[in-house]
């Protein structure tokens, strides 16, 4: 019998990139690998549970969140496979991370609870995988990995494989980097990045095909929209992390700027 904790994303790998990529084999130096994917590469699963799910974030979402979704799936696969073939888990498991890892920014949640949307959002999700047949080890997974997702600045322990593969995706997708060696409350862009933490970890034909299939129409400032929404309606959320202490309202949001920054990904805007 295949071991659960293996088999949905549980197994712990380090959660602070720093140490993840250090002396990395493929992953370090001036030309880190880059495996000639495209998109076609990373069909997204198709099991019946994906379908369910992916109908309801389809509901509740607008394009460009739904969008964004999708490539988080495809630049988080292409990444495992170039740099970290050893690591095992379950692709629907990520899947269905990945389409519901931003659920608690849909209007329906963002400003009818007090709770951060990360968390929200995982309750959210683990509720509907649950009503839909998923099995509990496979909610848990997606829900720690989405209560997770934005926890940037924790630089010991661990983390679920799959909740790392959903940071460094999303993070590569909304600000243009990879590995983030950095304290609290600095402004992300304007650090000095030893681990060369562009996106040259993976192929520029993958990003310019999934950025074809999936667009961004804007996301950069969409988001960065969001992110401000959200302090707003909730300065005490954990999206206030990325800012100075003490944020309030009328402070430029440090995030929300990195995201608008996104060089990386400016071009496919």
């Amino acid at each position: 019998m295949t071991d659960p904790v293996v088999f949905y994303g549980f197994t712990p790998v380090a959660r602070d990139p720093d140490v993840l990529f250090k002396d990395h084999p493929t992953a370090t130096g001036e030309h880190p690998k880059q495996d000639p994917f495209t998109i076609k590469d990373f069909p997204l699963p198709d099991s019946p549970l994906v379908r369910e799910v992916k109908s309801f974030v389809q509901k509740e979402l607008d394009e460009e969140t739904f969008n964004h979704s999708n490539r988080v799936y495809i630049y988080g696969t292409a990444l495992v496979k170039t740099h970290f073939p050893s690591w095992t888990y379950d692709s629907e498991t990520y899947c269905l991370a990945c389409l519901l890892h931003d659920i608690g920014t849909a209007d329906r949640f963002l400003a009818t609870t007090k709770m951060s949307f990360e968390f929200k959002g995982a309750i959210v999700a683990r509720g509907l995988i649950l009503s839909l047949g998923g099995v509990e080890d496979q909610a848990d997974s997606v829900c720690d990995a989405i209560v997770r997702h934005q926890d940037i600045f924790v630089k010991g322990g661990n983390i679920t494989m799959i909740g790392q593969i959903l940071q460094l995706a999303t993070i590569l997708d909304n600000v243009g980097l990879f590995v983030l060696p950095f304290p609290p409350f600095f402004s992300i862009r304007n650090l000095y990045f030893p681990c060369r933490s562009r996106a040259n970890l993976i192929h520029p034909d993958l990003v310019k095909t999934t950025t074809g299939a999936f667009p961004r129409k804007g996301w950069s400032e969409h988001f960065a929209s969001v992110i401000e929404k959200e302090l707003t309606l909730k300065p005490w959320c954990h999206t206030s992390t990325f800012e100075v202490p003490n944020w309030k309202e009328g402070v430029r949001s440090n995030f929300a700027t990195d995201v608008r920054g996104n060089d990386v990904m400016r071009p496919f805007n």
